[in-house]
């Protein structure tokens, strides 16, 4: 598990930013909602075994932050 394959995943979620970094703040991004929690939630389920819950999100401020959850979770 790396941070450059978890932005990767990331974004794949997204559809409409072409771009983010460790240091973006994805709730500020125009097309976040619940429903883009839901997929990021299932989509680190898939791909690295991994169940966060909703405060892990919310406690998180950008993507390097939810990286760092997910990253202690899985070890």
């Amino acid at each position: 598990m790396n941070l450059d394959d978890f932005i990767s995943n990331f974004l794949d979620q997204l559809d409409d930013t072409d771009s983010i970094t460790k240091e973006t703040e994805f709730k500020t991004l125009d097309e976040w909602s619940s429903m883009t929690a839901l997929a990021v939630i299932a989509m680190i389920d898939a791909e690295y075994d991994v169940q966060i819950k909703g405060t892990d999100i919310r406690d998180s401020k950008t993507i390097e932050d939810l990286y760092n959850k997910v990253k202690a979770l899985k070890a």
